[in-house]
């Protein structure tokens, strides 16, 4: 049986829909951030000793994962029997294996950036504020936000070519994707005039798997961006 360790509002969202999408049984341990960090509580630490979302534990073969792109390069090679990866030896699969990992090494680093020093003034002491606002204003102009524009007008471009990342079919690596999409139409406007980019996020909201992760995962923060209400 496979266990996703879940933690509200996190990239473990992702691997519920792909488990849905693979129609496969599987249980829920949830796990609460902490109001005050919203860091995942030390508990995921008895799971995996770095304390971070998503963990897979899979008592078939007795195997405990993590990372989102090593997890779904597990269930879909083991349950995946052909679905939701193009066939190898394909241009599709080579495209399939760069979004499949460009989501987390390219796509998210600035994403993340973005929200730490979003938040740099507001944790800093009173005094420093001013100081701390200033950094975060010109690192955000300056290096962060060209950064974050670059990677949406490619992801802008890149679907214009094709309705899915590797291709004309659905995969893995879209869902792979859906995080940084989502994270970007929050913090960074991704949607704002790139129709690509909102044609992608509703079509996937409208998934009927996408809303079964939602419904057996619980409130996601992200869960409308790109247009459609949340459920």
């Amino acid at each position: 049986m496979i266990t996703v360790h879940h933690l509200d509002n996190s990239r473990s969202q992702r691997v519920l829909w792909l488990l849905e999408e693979l129609e496969l049984p599987y249980d829920i341990q949830f796990y609460k951030r902490d109001p005050k960090t919203m860091m995942a509580p030390k508990s995921l630490r008895a799971i995996h000793p770095l304390g971070k979302s998503p963990v897979i534990t899979d008592t078939d073969g007795n195997v405990t994962l993590a990372e989102s792109g090593a997890i779904i390069e597990y269930l879909i090679n083991k349950y995946g029997n052909g679905r939701l990866a193009p066939a190898r030896d394909t241009p599709e699969y080579t495209r399939f294996i760069y979004w499949l990992h460009y989501a987390e090494g390219s796509a998210m680093p600035p994403l993340l950036l973005k929200l730490i020093f979003g938040m740099l003034p507001k944790k800093a002491p009173l005094p420093f504020r001013p100081f701390a606002f200033l950094v975060s204003k010109g690192a955000q102009t300056q290096l962060i936000n060209p950064q974050a524009k670059l990677h949406m007008d490619y992801w802008e471009r890149s679907l214009s070519e094709s309705e899915w990342f590797a291709g004309n079919d659905f995969t893995a690596a879209d869902i792979q994707m859906s995080f940084p999409l989502e994270a970007a139409a929050a913090r960074a406007a991704a949607t704002d005039n790139r129709a690509h980019v909102r044609a992608f996020l509703r079509r996937i909201h409208d998934r009927p798997s996408y809303q079964r992760a939602l419904h057996r995962g619980g409130a996601y923060a992200y869960a409308n961006e790109g247009g459609r209400p949340a459920s």
